[in-house]
């Protein structure tokens, strides 16, 4: 899907009739990231998870989707991101390389695998919210709410549902009566303030250290726990917060060892 994503985004780069780019989910979440079932539950080696681990193979692949979905960064044409349901993970990393984003009341964005097994690797977190929002976010790996996220700066506004479309519609409408050299030229500029902060190198971190928060004891304990009782319970409690991966067992049990002593 990531490589899909960028095509198509260089497609409408290449269509003179087309103003304004809006990227948008199908069924009933926008997107939730990669495909645990087949990269944390699948026990079949993957080539993101063959050990000994070599880094620099992990990273080339992940760098990779990394600039796919930075396609709607550096595309040349504004691209607005319409988020009806859950944007989680990975699903969280397109949306935010999106110029505008416009977000239902109820849906929800965060990056759970901060928790364990993973870094954003776009690190737009950093540049979308600043420091310490960012922190807020990256160092307790909630997910919040559109309403929440609009208050937090990191989406442009938060709607009802029913409300959502039309105000998409109504900005990239606003947006199409510029012409479209203008558009580029903006957004050139703004994104180059953001280039010379260093996202490129950010970037580069972000991606080795989601390799490295993957193949970490913890990372491998998650993983384990993924293929002996499947990632939905793991993800459960990674994101619940009820199981030490340090010492790979739930924190209630944890609690009672250390009572009996």
């Amino acid at each position: 899907m990531p490589k899909e994503l960028s095509e198509c985004v260089e497609k409408a780069n290449n269509d003179a009739s087309v103003h304004v780019i809006v990227l948008s989910g199908a069924g009933k979440a926008f997107c939730s990231g990669y495909d645990l079932s087949y990269y944390a539950q699948n026990k079949n080696i993957q080539a993101v998870q063959e050990m000994p681990w070599d880094p620099m193979k992990d990273y080339t692949y992940m760098k990779q989707n990394t600039e796919y979905f930075m396609s709607l960064f550096r595309s040349f044409k504004p691209t607005i991101c319409k988020i009806h349901g859950d944007a989680l993970a990975g699903g969280s990393d397109i949306a935010l390389c999106c110029d505008i984003i416009l977000m239902a009341n109820e849906a929800h964005i965060g990056y759970m695998p901060v928790r364990v097994w993973g870094c954003p690797t776009t690190a737009m977190w950093i540049y979308r919210l600043g420091i310490e929002k960012a922190k807020r976010m990256l160092l307790t790996g909630d997910k919040i709410t559109g309403i929440e996220a609009e208050k937090l700066g990191l989406v442009l506004k938060s709607v009802p549902q029913e409300q959502l479309n039309n105000e998409v519609e109504k900005l990239a409408q606003r947006m199409s009566t510029i012409p479209v050299n203008q558009l580029i030229m903006q957004k050139l500029m703004i994104n180059q303030a953001l280039e010379n902060m260093g996202l490129r190198t950010t970037q580069m971190f972000a991606t080795l250290f989601d390799g490295i928060a993957r193949h970490s004891p913890e990372g491998i304990a998650f993983k384990n726990r993924s293929e002996s009782v499947g990632w939905k319970t793991a993800v459960k409690e990674r994101d619940g917060g009820t199981y030490d991966w340090t010492n790979d067992v739930p924190f209630d049990i944890k609690k009672e060892d250390n009572n009996q002593k």
